[in-house]
């Protein structure tokens, strides 16, 4: 597996999202974000609580076999002893991350996917298959229209993000909303998680909402566009067509957003075929 990745934060803020490589494996890791003005219960920090759980999910798939479903769940285990003696784990803004992860092993390939970043697996038809959970997307669409009716950056639509995020962190990690990693381990019972043969993938690509933009906010590209993209451009060439397109649209008039501008990270596995 060849890998090649990107990440760029948004400007004048802390990239609280997180890639590694191996390999045989890959982890992308998004963080939700906490607005302005909202509380979490944490010291540490959503960039922290992404990185954490990132570099112990990856240190845990090259030491054991076990399945990705378990080894997320004893990742947000150890993660959350971590700082359980120090912060208010029981905060519903308590820092969360939505969660990728794919396994060479053999012949096969793993993958999961909690909450709403997108794995793209291009099995070499005109069409890529896309995995993505968009149990968050459904929820979020009851919330969206106060704060998308307002000009991105505008103290107006800032109070109604905040609002909006804090609305949205009662269906969080609940039967009827949506799943993200956070303090519950079960939440990773409720992952998206397939096996596909090596063989069949020509390529795989990680991709946190941030860097999805260009197909499924803005309607920029195709799926099978972004996999040429990410094939020619590599990812930071994907990335530049996601700022490029915020840059156009300031005040989310023609794309309505939560963020003027998000993290985006893509990260793009080719396999030996």
């Amino acid at each position: 597996m060849r890998v090649a990745f990107a990440t760029e934060a948004a400007p004048g803020r802390d990239n609280e999202d997180y890639a590694a490589a191996t390999p045989d494996i890959a982890v992308l890791l998004d963080g939700a974000g906490t607005p302005p003005g909202s509380e979490s219960g944490c010291a540490h920090g959503v960039a922290w609580y992404s990185r954490t759980l990132g570099s112990t999910l990856v240190a845990s798939m090259t030491q054991s076999a076990e399945s990705l479903t378990d080894t997320l769940a004893s990742g947000i285990k150890t993660v959350a002893s971590l700082h359980d003696s120090t912060c208010d784990l029981a905060h519903p803004g308590t820092p969360s991350a939505t969660v990728i992860m794919l396994r060479c092993t053999g012949d096969a390939l793993d993958w999961l996917v909690l909450a709403d970043s997108t794995l793209v697996l291009d099995v070499g038809e005109a069409e890529p298959m896309v995995i993505t959970d968009d149990r968050e997307a459904h929820v979020g669409a009851r919330y969206r229209a106060t704060m998308d009716a307002l000009d991105s950056g505008s103290p107006e639509h800032i109070a109604a993000h905040r609002d909006y995020v804090e609305g949205m962190r009662h269906h969080r990690n609940r039967d009827g909303g949506f799943w993200v990693a956070a303090t519950d381990p079960l939440a990773a019972e409720q992952a998206l998680v397939g096996t596909i043969p090596t063989s069949h993938v020509r390529a795989a690509a990680l991709l946190s909402d941030g860097a999805t933009r260009l197909v499924d906010r803005f309607g920029l590209a195709t799926w099978r566009q972004a996999i040429d993209l990410l094939d020619h451009r590599r990812p930071s060439g994907l990335i530049h067509e996601v700022r490029m397109a915020e840059q156009s649209d300031p005040n989310g008039s023609r794309w309505p957003r939560g963020k003027t501008f998000d993290d985006a990270t893509a990260l793009y596995c080719r396999f030996g075929r």
